[in-house]
């Protein structure tokens, strides 16, 4: 291994990311394309959450007895399969629930699994927090240019129901040429012997401090960014006409991309707040919400830009800032593992939007988002006084 070798292992992760959020921008299309339902899209969107958190869970398991590059790779032929169904299946919400639920096995290899090897690889970096950054960093782009490209396509291109899935199997090929060459990270004698199923028990989830500190802020890592660029289109479409597919592309690409800046930005905002980058990520997030209530009740569009930006920033924080304290419990052999559970709980909020849409006919998008901005603060109050706790003892 080298210092470089980290970027043999990135391709499979960006185009995994990849695979999992290019089909947000496509949620009014399938609308109108396949006159489907508000609340069968959003469905759509968070049926891959289905095959996520098993993938997550499952694959670090396997991962710690059989390597990292191995899984990689089943990861990969996944996201494959699942593009392969989704464009064939427009007119089937079926074939979409399997490809999404696909796309979510090969995001949960990604997280858990690309998220470890990456940080492996870069161990001979003097950052601590150096994998962490990169493999975040690298998710993140994947889910943003991924948006991105797929919604320009399905604006302005032809056949925009298939084209970016045929773009995403293009990908998959070069992403399998990187990984062929790629050096694994975990040698055998840093495997797991037991069978892979009884390593799904990750005893460090169960840490005192993961409990207090990453369990109630995980859940807002990606509630943030469903609630960007899944629930704010949805607020201000009536003043949208036909660009709706393409003001939902630019939002995604808006939130990632600010989440990918504020990635960097991590280990300067624990310096300066002595360690407590996670607390301001919350506060971001406290704050987005309630202007994501303001911007539901006035349907702007331009307002929704800044909802995006601020939760975009908010996303970007906790997710390194959690990741770091996350993985720092961890040993080698239960690294993938915690990694997993981390992502795990932290998709558990992509879940959001779905839950929103339900309850819809009863309760307006600017109420229902008021009270998850109270259940934001509650968990600011808990993270805080979890970590208050930490360093006392």
């Amino acid at each position: 291994m080298s210092r470089r070798s980290w970027l043999l292992a990135a391709p499979s992760v960006f185009v995994l990311a990849w695979g999992g959020n290019h089909f947000t921008p496509l949620l009014h299309l399938y609308e109108v394309l396949g006159g489907y339902a508000p609340w069968q899209v959003n469905l759509l969107l968070g049926m891959y959450v289905v095959g996520l958190i098993p993938g997550l869970l499952v694959a670090g398991a396997f991962s710690d007895q059989h390597g990292r590059k191995k899984a990689a790779a089943i990861g990969l032929v996944s996201a494959a399969l699942a593009s392969v169904l989704l464009a064939m299946g427009l007119r089937s919400i079926v074939t979409l629930c399997v490809g999404r639920v696909l796309a979510g096995i090969g995001v949960g290899v990604a997280m858990s699994v690309g998220s470890s090897w990456i940080k492996e690889l870069s161990r001979m970096e003097p950052s601590p927090t150096a994998g962490a950054r990169r493999s975040s960093m690298t998710l993140t782009l994947g889910f943003g240019i991924g948006a991105g490209v797929t919604g320009l396509l399905a604006q302005w291109g032809p056949i925009p129901a298939e084209l970016p899935y045929v773009v995403h199997l293009a990908l998959c090929v070069v992403a399998a040429v990187a990984l062929a060459r790629a050096p694994e990270s975990l040698p055998a004698s840093r495997r797991s012997t037991s069978p892979w199923w009884r390593d799904l028990a990750v005893p460090t989830a169960g840490h005192r401090i993961f409990r207090r500190v990453v369990l109630p802020a995980a859940p807002w890592v990606f509630a943030a960014a469903g609630v960007a660029y899944a629930v704010m289109p949805s607020v201000v479409e009536h003043r949208l006409g036909d660009a709706t597919t393409l003001y939902a592309t630019v939002l995604t690409v808006i939130t990632l991309g600010v989440g990918a800046v504020f990635q960097a930005l991590v280990p300067w905002i624990n310096r300066v707040t002595r360690g407590r980058a996670l607390l301001v990520g919350l506060v971001g997030m406290v704050i987005g919400m309630a202007l994501a209530a303001v911007s539901a009740e006035v349907g702007d569009p331009a307002l929704a830009f800044a909802v995006a930006a601020v939760l975009g920033a908010s996303y970007g924080v906790c997710v390194v800032s959690g990741l770091v304290v996350a993985q720092s419990l961890a040993t080698p052999r239960d690294l993938a593992g915690i990694t997993g559970v981390y992502y795990a709980l932290t998709y558990v909020g992509f879940l959001l939007p779905t839950l929103l849409a339900a309850i819809l006919p009863v309760i307006s998008y600017g109420a229902s988002l008021v009270v998850v901005a109270a259940v934001c603060v509650v968990c600011l109050a808990i993270v805080s006084t979890g970590l208050r706790r930490t360093r006392e003892n």
